[in-house]
């Protein structure tokens, strides 16, 4: 049985939404943050670095979102989740996926907790200013790329595991002064992930904060 530790609108939501889309059994496991189970003894014996998700396997235990959602979709080669191994489709599913887990995610991680990289409230603020700005940059590189090959998903014709980690991040954005919604391509390929039926259910159990995106 495949177990999925999650907590609400987390980096979590993107390895349910696969799993909504695979169709497969699965468990849900909700994480407390606010009583902070994510750094308790036994949740650290999952995952050291105290995040989440942590996917369970059977025997193998997965932590890193992208990895996770790298692992369900060439687990389950019939959903057709990612191109085929070795063709130049392929190569772009790796490149976004590690750009979106990289640096898309990195950098909102240092939008949200500022106070990681900074002594005191100016610094964390400088730096809060740094990376609203680099994102946005980011979000223009997004919308630029939907917008050059015209089609409905992240890497074209072809909806795939990238998708749900794309839809996550952008979603984080919503409180932005320039959210991935006020952007053109972004707005309408938010809106066509809205209305997958697995970024339905998704929303249904975990009823995460509004707005959606």
């Amino acid at each position: 049985m495949i177990r999925l530790h999650y907590y609400p609108g987390n980096a979590s939501m993107a390895p349910h939404i696969l799993l909504q889309e695979l169709g497969v059994p699965f468990e849900l496991v909700r994480v407390d943050r606010e009583a902070a189970a994510h750094k308790s003894a036994a949740y650290l014996k999952l995952n050291p670095n105290g995040l989440i998700p942590v996917l369970e396997d059977g025997d193998q235990v997965l932590y890193e979102t992208a990895a996770i959602l790298l692992h369900l979709a060439d687990t389950h080669p019939e959903a057709v989740l990612a191109p085929g191994v070795g063709t130049p489709e392929r190569a772009q599913y790796y490149k976004w996926m590690l750009w979106l887990s990289n640096t898309l995610q990195a950098m909102l991680i240092h939008y949200f907790y500022p106070d990681r990289m900074a002594d005191d409230a100016v610094g964390a603020a400088a730096v809060k200013a740094h990376a609203e700005a680099a994102i946005g940059r980011m979000l223009d590189q997004l919308d630029a790329h939907l917008a050059a090959h015209q089609g409905p998903w992240l890497l074209g014709t072809d909806y795939s595991a990238a998708d749900a980690l794309a839809f996550v991040l952008c979603r984080w954005t919503r409180g932005f002064a320039r959210p991935a919604r006020s952007l053109p391509q972004l707005g309408a390929y938010l809106q066509r992930m809205l209305a997958r039926p697995a970024v339905q259910k998704v929303f249904a159990v975990e009823q995460p904060a509004m707005p959606a995106v």
